[in-house]
C-alpha cells in the first residue's frame, strides 16, 4: 500500500537523523527518561523507537504480552493459539539494552512532580513512581455496557486472552451441554448463539461461530447436527459494518446471510441475562432465548484519560476519551504525549493504525527536541484502508477509493494481518494453522476449561469482583495452610 510505505519511510528517516546523535550520550545516569504506559499498538511502536538511543524507556504494563486484538476471534474459535496472537513484550524487546519492562498497574500522574503512580499486586499494595522527563500514555480502551454493567455477567467482551477463551469456553460449551440434554426446546436454547455488535469483531465473531459448526465440528456429535446452530447478530444500525460504506455493509450483509447467520439491525438490547436477550425493534419487543451471549457492541477509553484529564484540567467525551492538542500533547504539558483509542482528535477512528501511528509521531518529537528541535509539528493520519474477514474466502476491503469484496478483499486481509503480527515464527505458525483451516478445515484449539477460570477479563469491577473475588495468588505461606476445624 503506497499510504503505508510512505509512512514507513518518514520513520526510517526520523530513526536515522535520531541515530546520528548518539554519540553525544551523556551517559546512564544523565540520560533523558521517557515512560511509556501500555505495550499494545501505542505503546510498543513508540519503545521500539527508542531502542538503542541514548535514552532510558521504562514500558509499563500490567500485562506481560503484547496483544494482536484483531485475531483474539480466531482464538476463541479454534483457530489460533494464544501465543500466535501475542508476544511477551521482553521478549519483543530483548535487544534494547536501554529498555526496561515493569509489569505494574498505574493508578495516577503527578504531573508536577513527573511521576508516573503505580503498584505491582493488590490495589492495596504499596505505591510505587516512576520518574520521567517525557511520558507517553496509551492505555487503549475496554469494552463499555453502555451503562448497563450487568450484562457483562451473562455477555462476555472481546478484549483480552482471557476474554478468548471464555468465549471459547462458553461457545464449545454449549456444544457439550446441547448433546447432553434431552428436551428440544432446551437443546435449542443452548445452539442459539446471540452477538451484540455488527462492527468487524461482532462480524467476524458470528461468522466464524457459523463455520465452526457447519464445517469444523460436523459429524461429531449424535444427538443433533452441528448446522443447526443459531447464530443471531444483533445491532442497533441498519447494516452492518456501516464504517465501510453502503456497498460493502451489503455485500457483507448477503454473505453473512448466505453462511446462515441470522440479523437483527435496527434492535436494541434491553435486558441480558442467563437465559435470553430482551430486545426493543421499533414499537415492538422480542425476546431470543440463548445462553451464550457475546458483547462486540462498544469501547470506552481505559479509566487512565480520566486521571489525565484530572491531572491537566483537560475534557474527557462520553466515552471517557480525552481531547489532546494537534500535536498529540496535553494542554500546558507539552512533555506529556496521549495516543491511540483514549484519545480524541479530529474524529480519528479508534483503530490499531491511529494508535501506532500516533506512537510514533510522539517517539519522534521526543527524538527532534533531544536534537535541538523544539518546533512542534501536528500530527496527520494516514488512512491505510479497513479491512474485515466474513469467513473462508470472504472479505470486504475498502482502501481508499479501491472497494474489493470476496477472494481479493481476503487476499489483502492475510497480508494486512501478517504484517502486523510481531515476530517471524509467530506469522509463520499463523499461516500454517490458516492453511489448515482453509484447506482441511481444522481448528486445533478447542481445549477449553469446563470453569470460569476468572484471570485478566474485560468486565466492569463489579462483575469481576463477582467472578473473580480473589485476582491474587496467596503469597504468605500461613494464608495456603488450611485452618483448623
Amino acid at each position: 500500500m503506497p499510504g503505508q510505505m510512505q509512512l514507513m519511510r518518514e520513520v526510517i528517516a526520523d530513526r536515522r537523523m535520531a541515530r546520528r546523535h548518539q554519540m553525544d550520550d551523556p551517559g546512564e545516569g544523565n540520560r533523558h527518561r521517557v515512560v511509556v504506559v501500555g505495550g499494545g499498538f501505542g505503546g510498543l511502536p513508540a519503545s521500539r523507537f527508542f531502542g538503542g538511543m541514548p535514552v532510558e524507556v521504562t514500558l509499563i504494563d500490567r500485562r506481560n504480552h503484547h496483544l494482536f486484538q484483531p485475531l483474539l476471534y480466531q482464538v476463541s474459535t479454534g483457530i489460533l493459539s494464544q501465543g500466535q496472537v501475542a508476544m511477551p513484550l521482553r521478549h519483543v524487546l530483548r535487544k534494547h539494552k536501554n529498555i526496561k519492562i515493569e509489569l505494574a498497574e498505574v493508578t495516577g500522574f503527578d504531573l508536577d512532580r513527573k511521576v508516573v503512580l503505580a503498584h505491582r499486586g493488590p490495589a492495596e499494595s504499596e505505591t510505587i513512581e516512576f520518574p520521567f522527563d517525557s511520558l507517553i500514555v496509551a492505555a487503549g480502551a475496554g469494552q463499555s455496557y453502555f451503562g448497563h454493567d450487568e450484562f457483562a455477567l451473562y455477555a462476555p467482551g472481546m478484549k483480552t486472552l482471557d476474554d478468548a477463551m471464555e468465549i471459547r469456553r462458553r461457545v464449545l460449551g454449549a456444544f457439550e451441554m446441547a448433546e447432553g440434554v434431552a428436551s428440544e426446546a432446551e437443546r435449542a436454547t443452548w445452539l442459539t448463539i446471540v452477538v451484540v455488535g455488527a462492527g468487524p469483531t461482532g462480524v467476524e465473531l458470528a461468522g466464524q461461530i457459523r463455520e465452526l459448526a457447519t464445517i469444523s465440528l460436523a459429524g461429531e456429535f449424535r444427538n443433533f447436527e452441528p448446522e443447526s446452530v443459531r447464530v443471531v447478530l444483533i445491532d442497533a444500525g441498519k447494516e452492518p459494518l456501516a464504517t465501510f460504506g453502503d456497498n460493502l455493509s451489503g455485500h457483507a450483509q448477503h454473505a453473512l446471510e448466505q453462511m446462515g447467520v441470522e440479523l437483527m439491525m435496527n434492535a436494541r438490547v434491553t435486558n441480558i441475562d442467563a437465559d435470553g436477550v430482551d430486545l426493543q425493534c421499533g414499537d415492538t419487543t422480542e425476546r431470543v432465548r440463548a445462553h451464550t451471549v457475546v458483547w462486540a457492541a462498544g469501547v470506552e477509553a481505559s479509566p487512565l484519560a480520566a486521571e489525565l484529564a484530572k491531572a491537566t484540567g483537560c475534557e474527557v467525551d462520553r466515552a471517557g476519551r480525552i481531547a489532546v492538542q494537534p500535536d498529540l500533547t496535553l494542554p500546558g504539558h507539552p512533555d506529556v504525549f496521549a495516543v491511540g483509542d483514549m484519545t480524541t482528535l479530529n474524529n480519528l477512528p479508534g483503530v490499531a493504525e491511529v494508535a501506532m501511528q500516533g506512537s510514533l509521531h510522539a517517539a519522534a518529537t521526543i527524538a527532534r527536541r533531544l536534537q535541538g528541535d523544539d518546533s512542534s509539528h501536528d500530527f496527520r493520519y494516514r488512512d491505510l484502508g479497513s479491512v474485515a474477514t466474513i469467513g473462508r474466502w470472504r472479505a470486504v476491503c475498502s482502501v481508499a477509493d479501491l472497494r474489493l469484496t470476496g477472494l481479493p478483499a481476503w487476499t489483502v486481509w492475510i497480508f494486512v494481518h501478517l504484517t502486523f503480527l510481531n515476530g517471524y515464527s509467530n506469522r509463520l505458525a499463523t499461516l500454517g494453522r490458516w492453511l489448515r483451516w482453509m484447506l482441511a478445515k481444522g481448528r486445533p484449539e478447542r481445549v477449553f476449561s469446563v470453569r470460569h477460570t476468572g484471570g485478566d477479563l474485560s468486565v466492569p469491577i463489579v462483575v469481576l469482583n463477582e467472578i473473580e473475588p480473589n485476582p491474587f495468588p496467596v503469597v504468605n505461606a500461613e494464608q495456603a495452610a488450611p485452618k483448623p476445624s
